[in-house]
């Protein structure tokens, strides 16, 4: 999965020499990832540089001399350079290296609920938001080398936990789980509650066997079913605005199932679904719209204005939509996902073409034209820097409860 990494925000600190460091802010994903000092990016590119050589991306130099205010924006816009670029290797974005620099724990997670091995790429960790009137967002997707206590207690969104989630948008890969006990509780548990929070919606008469079927404990004929109901399997996103068929549309989101669904209400009140095939987007990019720092409840946070925007064919001719969402990230990780299932499935139906598959650890040589797959998604950095205070003693490593997840 593509990583959008930036780093808005730095600051100098004392030393206990008594100089100054400066401190980077590395933001994944709009989220807080960690803070990290120069030197220990410098002895981590070293690291890399032994294994991948000068494959890399450039790596700003060391200053032996004083840095002056614009050779710190320099190496700040350098640094954020790099962090973006390192990931586009998905050798080096799977190297030993790179993750133990980050360590990952989303085994630890998984072997606590005893799923099978070969099983774990199927689900994921997601940061998921609990409101007060029972509804749920999912804030963000993790990625594979993120600290998941590490990011609860960055993030500075209120009422967050770590969830585990299936990972796929392809309903009919429920078929691949089922031989599993753990698999199969985990995906009819978030299948009852996606029901429940009317992420997918079941027709009355659909509502009424699904009812006597959770009776019945009948798990395997539950799934079965759900797999018929509308927007069975798909994320559905927070209330956000479009602009179509007009600008600043409200809009509910669901993506999966090989298409984005929107439920979108018009000025004067009626709604309208508009349904995009994914087979019919060519590509889609993520833009920082600006970035404001929200001082309104008990923390101060990055308040991230994005969009993303799509090109869609219609009516014979491409056309630019806009989905203005804090969520952009994780629409276009699901975008992303969508493609690469649409990818894998290909390459089961024609053997003899080799399909690459921007997966992990599934990389193969393509003998085809791929034009339309290539290049399909980017991302814009912010198009306004910003300045803000960082408490000193700010400390993501605090106590972790069990209620916290």
């Amino acid at each position: 999965m593509k990583t959008h990494f930036c780093i808005p925000v730095s600051q100098q600190l004392p030393d206990a020499l008594g100089g100054r460091y400066v401190l980077y802010s590395v933001y994944l994903d709009g989220f807080l990832f960690c803070r990290v000092r120069y030197s220990q990016l410098h002895r981590w590119n070293e690291q890399l540089r032994r294994v991948f050589g000068n494959s890399l991306p450039p790596f700003p130099p060391k200053y032996y001399l004083a840095m002056t205010t614009s050779m710190a924006d320099e190496r700040r816009d350098q640094l954020e350079q790099y962090l973006q670029n390192l990931p586009m290797d998905p050798n080096v974005l799977r190297s030993d290296v790179f993750i133990d620099f980050v360590k990952q724990l989303q085994l630890v997670a998984s072997q606590k609920i005893v799923l099978c091995q070969e099983l774990l790429c199927y689900f994921g960790l997601f940061l998921i938001r609990f409101h007060k009137e029972g509804k749920l967002s999912v804030v963000k997707k993790m990625a594979d080398f993120e600290l998941p206590y590490v990011i609860l207690q960055s993030s500075q969104v209120e009422n967050c936990k770590v969830g585990l989630r299936k990972w796929y948008m392809d309903p009919s890969l429920d078929s691949m789980l089922m031989d599993c006990k753990a698999a199969v509780d985990l995906i009819y548990l978030q299948a009852i509650q996606d029901i429940e929070k009317e992420w997918a919606k079941p027709t009355q008469a659909q509502r009424e066997k699904l009812t006597a079927l959770q009776k019945e404990d009948n798990q395997t004929k539950f799934l079965e079913l759900s797999r018929e109901v509308q927007h069975y399997g798909c994320l559905q996103l927070d209330p956000c605005t479009c602009d179509y068929p007009e600008p600043g549309c409200l809009a509910v989101v669901s993506v999966g199932n090989n298409e984005i669904s929107c439920r979108i209400t018009l000025p004067d009140d009626q709604t309208q679904d508009v349904i995009f095939q994914m087979n019919r987007v060519k590509c889609w990019q993520v833009t920082f719209l600006g970035t404001l720092l929200d001082m309104d409840g008990p923390q101060r946070t990055l308040n991230q204005n994005l969009e993303l925007r799509f090109q869609y064919s219609e009516d014979s001719h491409w056309q630019w939509f806009v989905i203005y969402t804090k969520q952009a990230f994780l629409l276009s990780s699901c975008l992303k996902k969508m493609i690469s299932e649409k990818m894998v499935k290909l390459a089961a139906e024609n053997p003899e073409m080799q399909i690459e598959v921007p997966e992990e650890g599934k990389s193969k040589r393509n003998h085809i034209q791929q034009s339309q797959w290539k290049n399909y998604s980017n991302f814009l950095p912010r198009k306004s820097k910003i300045s803000i205070k960082v408490a000193e003693n700010d400390c993501v490593f605090g106590t972790i409860k069990e209620e916290d997840l």
